[in-house]
């Protein structure tokens, strides 16, 4: 059996158990062999996410009273394989990595650093997003909705420390620390709970969701993140050899699974805040 094989029967194992999807990801950043102390410290932000997957209830089964959103757990699969198969592949199972995802994971495996943490599992990310557009564009509006926000904030923390001045402009030496997924301070940009419910699916409109989303969220999207949307977008899709993800933003909009002409969402909101933190980080 070769890595690639392994690793696909892993995930077999575990599609319909929410928890155990949790439970593989946790064992994968222990390592083939269960020692790997320089890997450990990057469960954090990994659990984090996987853990808010499970509170919304998006890992579900599709035979559950309540079935599970079928492209986040397809988004959900492709970041346990491509994990898996890097765990394999490090153990001494045989085969090339099957894909340039696997590809970078095992190249974290081999050097754990903060910027090929993000390039693996951001890898897995973005091509499993242009994998299963088909899955996005069957979902209700608001979840179409914050699959761009979602996006355009894990491209950007990944930014914070592997590309500060584009991030964080004349504040690039604190970039890598606030990106760095070992700490806590990137929750400020990951606590998706702070702008998502944790239900699915979403009952009310976009409009709604706007409306509670947190103060510091909005300066967050709009003051740090939209001004640089098409040059985060170019970075990143050199920076993980995507490039499908040009086909996500245009002209200020993202346009994952949403149309441009609904582009008014994007349009920043009224504040007094906004301007400041434009001139701050130009």
């Amino acid at each position: 059996m070769d890595a690639a094989d392994w690793a696909g029967r892993q995930v077999a194992a575990v599609r319909d158990d929410p928890a155990g999807r949790l439970a593989l990801i946790e064992r994968c950043h222990h390592g083939p062999f269960g020692q790997a102390p320089r890997h450990l410290p990057f469960r954090r932000a990994a659990r984090s996410f996987m853990r808010w997957q499970l509170r919304r209830g998006v890992l579900r089964p599709a035979s559950h009273p309540r079935p599970g959103s079928p492209w986040w757990r397809a988004v959900n699969e492709r970041i346990l394989r491509d994990g898996c198969e890097a765990v394999a592949l490090s153990g001494g199972l045989t085969g090339p990595p099957s894909s340039h995802t696997a590809a970078q994971w095992l190249a974290f495996a081999r050097d754990p650093t903060a910027s090929a943490w993000y390039r693996a599992h951001n890898g897995s990310v973005v091509a499993a997003y242009l994998e299963h557009r088909d899955l996005a564009e069957a979902e209700r509006e608001p979840e179409r909705f914050f699959k761009n926000v979602i996006l355009c904030r894990v491209l950007y923390t990944h930014a914070l420390v592997a590309a500060p001045a584009l991030s964080l402009g004349r504040l690039r030496p604190l970039a890598p620390l606030f990106g760095d997924p070992r700490l806590g301070m990137t929750g400020i940009f990951l606590q998706l709970s702070r702008v998502l419910p944790d239900e699915y699916p979403l009952r009310a409109g976009v409009r709604y969701y706007l409306g509670e989303e947190h103060g510091f969220a909005r300066l967050v999207d709009f003051g740090m993140i939209v001004p640089r949307l098409r040059r985060l977008y170019e970075w990143s899709a050199a920076e993980l050899s995507a490039p499908g993800l040009l086909d996500c933003v245009r002209d200020g909009a993202l346009t994952y699974a949403w149309p441009f002409e609904d582009r008014h969402v994007w349009d920043p909101p009224k504040s007094v805040l906004l301007p400041v933190i434009h001139r701050l980080l130009p």
